[in-house]
């Protein structure tokens, strides 16, 4: 049987690879920046630390998980030129994120949650990942 491509798996390929682009640049902004970020979604004046130990301590939490997201876009970029390798992790890292988005809930803030600044995000972690990881099932098998 030979490897080949499909069409369908091709347009995958390039859906993860633009994914991984975006996760990417918010994992850089965040895991670079910290709570304030890098300014790369906008401002960076929206927070002031009262403990400047406490602030301290949540930031590096914060790029830590900001370093975890840059890892995840890093995930999808190569996922995208070596999907049969790449393939199960990448699997784990949509479902992953789709927990993530779920976990939002959490805030108990539904105008938050369903506002303009998070609801693009949130639509992306609870619908488009799902469907991704759907969608990563039906490319790349492998023959038997």
């Amino acid at each position: 049987m030979q490897d080949s491509v499909t069409h369908n798996e091709r347009l995958f390929r390039v859906v993860i690879f633009l994914l991984g682009l975006v996760v990417l640049w918010t994992g850089v902004n965040v895991g670079f920046g910290g709570i304030a970020t890098l300014g790369l979604q906008g401002p960076t004046d929206f927070v002031a630390a009262i403990d400047a130990d406490a602030y301290a301590a949540h930031d590096s939490h914060v790029r830590f998980l900001g370093g975890l997201w840059l890892g995840v876009g890093l995930l999808f970029v190569a996922g995208a030129w070596r999907l049969r390798v790449f393939k199960p992790a990448v699997q784990t890292a949509l479902a992953l994120t789709v927990v993530g988005g779920l976990a939002r809930f959490s805030a108990l803030r539904p105008d938050v949650q369903f506002g303009p600044q998070i609801l693009g995000s949130f639509i992306a972690e609870v619908a488009l990942m799902p469907l991704l990881l759907l969608w990563s099932t039906r490319v790349a098998r492998r023959p038997v």
